[in-house]
């Protein structure tokens, strides 16, 4: 159905009396994490001939040089509600030209989806009304109850705009009672919006008999299984026999707490003195206005407590935690952290469990940098007023935002927000190159020629096709106060690039720093070549450490000076999602990666040599 409506989706799209745009839905676990049987097209040209040549003449089209048009303007009384009039007709209309199309693919298919899909509804006096793949799980319950004499149907819809309302007024007259399942709330209004539409049709159409039973169901991906259609159906039943609803608006599948159960402290707070160690300390030299920074062994902060507790769903050999903890390990005193949607985020709190011994905040991918800067403003607000005193908090505390690459991808526009009014905060990016927590898409910082399930490798492509996103100079870019890389494979480098992290933090502004960790799931890479495979990044180049503190660059390891630099090759060779680039037939891409990364080292090395750059 899917597969059937995009297609017709762009036949009604274009159609004269519609040219709106259309949302094909389904829903989102079956579409993105099931596989399923899909009879298609063989042929191309059999859809084109089916969705048809572009619209004719007379549409205004954007690339058209010698017709230029102005899409999207501004536009207010009273040609603004003359529009909205327009589009409101040509809504209307697509209920009309829909029919029409789905006529003419079942005559090409023999796959038919009128607007409302009605199973055994012709004598029905108890109906269920579902959407998607629930519809179709309860067409067997219907069976089930016709079986055993009970006159059950069930409707579902394959447009809701327009609003199917007189067809649905027409199908549920005669029925007795119908239970009505929405997988949302509309909270508030006594039903979820499908039921409250439903309701209003009826009324609008003149049914008046048919009593409706509203329920909430399937949240957080909830499975819905034929038990379930019984007890739908139940309900209805149980309505048109007492000739009244008894609970007209519910959830079901929820269950009551239980008091015994209620979440307790497993993980002891993480004590001030043990934070505080005394052995980290940043100072700027009056004379040079450059920080000084001491760091010990680091064997000497193994007594340091941990921020996050063992136990966590991380995949084996993920290097997320190895590298947040060291960087941890420089940071003195109490933390606030906010990690946005991803692997670090997943794995650490699935409710009721928390592997975090610190406070921590989540939100989206999108808007984390954001919402941070409000806590850290809240912070320094209530701090200034001394609201705060009385909570006996440190003047150090820090604030930190953990992002994976694909949240610094969709979360740019917010961080640099935060970059324009430089609040006093920490952004770290855990990069292993791809959007690992949703099935190892390609992010902008995958690398030229690595392979992802959306950058894969065959005949007709090798790998991604462009090279990855520079984060690091982006934010550098903007001004702010400390940026910098760091990596395992150079320990006591992340340490003091963390406590200089945390100095700027607290008293300039926003730092950003990026380190490299490992992923072996998608990088395809043996779990215990983990550390091998950064200090390779490192000394090929590929990941080279730096940093820029109030605008200097400075590079604070260098593997040519160290004797130490390596081919790439020598770290694409081992891992699953790269070993092909050093096939011949891949030379060219390889060279092409090559040079972008010498390209970039050596602008590295020249910023490095001249504080002017």
């Amino acid at each position: 159905a899917v597969y059937d409506m995009n297609i017709m989706a762009l036949k009604l799209a274009e159609d004269s009396q519609v040219r709106l745009p259309v949302l094909v839905a389904s829903d989102g676990y079956f579409t993105s994490h099931q596989k399923r049987r899909v009879q298609t097209f063989t042929h191309r040209a059999d859809v084109h001939a089916f969705v048809g040549e572009k619209p004719p003449e007379g549409y205004n089209q954007v690339l058209d040089r010698n017709n230029p048009i102005t899409v999207g303007p501004y536009m207010n009384e009273p040609d603004y509600i003359n529009n909205c009039y327009q589009q409101s007709v040509a809504m209307y209309n697509a209920a009309d030209v829909f029919d029409r199309i789905r006529q003419e693919y079942a005559v090409l298919t023999g796959r038919d989806y009128p607007i409302l899909d009605q199973y055994r509804m012709e004598d029905a006096e108890v109906a269920v009304f579902l959407m998607n793949s629930a519809s179709e799980i309860v067409k067997d319950v219907v069976d089930q109850l016709r079986a055993q004499g009970i006159k059950a149907g069930s409707v579902a819809p394959n447009m809701i705009r327009p609003f199917p309302a007189k067809q649905i007024a027409e199908a549920l007259r005669g029925v007795k009672a119908v239970t009505i399942g929405d997988r949302a709330d509309s909270y508030g209004a006594h039903g979820g919006n499908m039921t409250n539409e439903i309701k209003a049709a009826l009324f609008t159409h003149h049914v008046t008999d048919t009593l409706v039973i509203s329920r909430i169901y399937g949240l957080g991906g909830k499975d819905f299984y034929a038990e379930d259609g019984h007890h739908m159906f139940k309900l209805a039943i149980d309505a048109a026999a007492a000739k009244e609803v008894a609970v007209p608006f519910d959830y079901y599948g929820h269950t009551p707490g239980d008091p015994n159960n209620a979440p307790k402290r497993v993980l002891e707070p993480l004590k001030y003195e043990d934070l505080k160690t005394g052995l980290i300390t940043v100072a700027r030299d009056e004379a040079t206005g450059k920080l000084k920074v001491k760091v010990p062994p680091i064997r000497q902060l193994t007594k340091k407590p941990k921020r996050l507790a063992p136990g966590h769903g991380a995949c084996p050999g993920c290097g997320i935690f190895s590298g947040l903890e060291l960087f941890f390990k420089g940071i003195e005193g109490d933390i606030v952290a906010l990690y946005q949607t991803g692997c670090a985020m997943v794995v650490t709190t699935g409710f009721p469990y928390s592997s975090h011994k610190a406070t921590y905040i989540h939100n989206l991918f999108q808007n984390g940098a954001a919402t941070l800067s409000g806590v850290v403003e809240m912070f320094w607000e209530r701090k200034r007023r001394g609201e705060l005193d009385s909570y006996g908090l440190q003047d150090d505390f820090t604030f930190v935002m953990i992002t994976g690459d694909g949240g610094m991808d969709i979360g740019m526009g917010p961080a640099i927000g935060s970059a324009l009014r430089n609040h006093k905060m920490i952004i770290l990016e855990y990069d292993n190159e791809g959007y690992m927590n949703t099935g190892a898409q390609q992010s902008y910082s995958t690398p030229l020629g690595h392979r992802t399930s959306t950058s894969n490798v065959g005949k007709h492509q090798g790998g991604k096709l462009f090279h990855h996103k520079d984060t690091a100079q982006i934010m550098a870019a903007t001004n702010i106060p400390y940026v910098f890389t760091g990596s395992e494979s150079i320990p006591q480098d992340l340490l003091r690039k963390a406590a200089k992290a945390q100095y700027y933090a607290q008293n300039v502004g926003l730092v950003y720093g990026k380190i490299l960790i490992t992923c072996p799931l998608n990088w395809l890479s043996e779990e215990k070549i983990g550390q091998t495979l950064i200090d390779e990044a490192v000394n090929s180049c590929f990941f080279p450490l730096y940093d820029i503190e109030e605008g200097i660059t400075t590079i604070t390891y260098n593997p040519e000076d160290k004797g130490k630099r390596i081919p790439l090759g020598d770290w694409l060779k081992n891992m699953g999602k790269t070993k092909h680039l050093t096939r011949p037939e891949y030379a060219d891409a390889l060279k092409s990666f090559e040079d972008e990364v010498e390209r970039r080292w050596m602008r590295l090395k020249a910023k490095h040599e001249n504080a002017y750059l």
